[in-house]
């Protein structure tokens, strides 16, 4: 059974950065794909970022590309997610989800397609 443990959420000041933590477990390889949504007040679900843990590939969504960096570590099946330069508009619940081949950020209409951990809050002040 896939289990995702998500962590490192809090507040922050607009311009500050925070670092998220996904830990994974129950995958019997490397070929899967851990991700990031997330949703804000009266907003739609976003798919913000993932990596393919196998070649580490990673994409972005457009409203975070140049300020988060996604990265794992094999070692202790943790992806890490590097949130630089917040905006208020990242205020958001982040929710780290895992799939065989699917990404957030290129297959956000289907969340049943993935595995969700629980969420955690992100809130960026002015």
């Amino acid at each position: 059974e896939v289990q995702l443990q998500a962590s490192g959420g809090g507040l922050v000041q607009a311009g500050g950065s925070l670092r998220l933590s996904c830990a994974a477990t129950g995958f019997t390889s490397d070929d899967y794909v851990i991700g990031w949504f997330r949703q804000g007040p009266g907003k739609e679900r976003e798919g913000v970022s993932c990596i393919s843990i196998s070649d580490e590939d990673t994409r972005y969504a457009d409203s975070v590309k140049d300020r988060f960096t996604i990265s794992s570590d094999k070692a202790k099946n943790t992806v890490y997610l590097q949130m630089d330069s917040l905006k208020p508009e990242d205020t958001a619940v982040y929710y780290c989800v895992a799939d065989l081949w699917n990404c957030p950020v290129v297959n956000s209409a289907s969340a049943a397609t993935y595995n969700w951990g629980q969420g955690t809050l992100v809130t960026v002040s002015s």
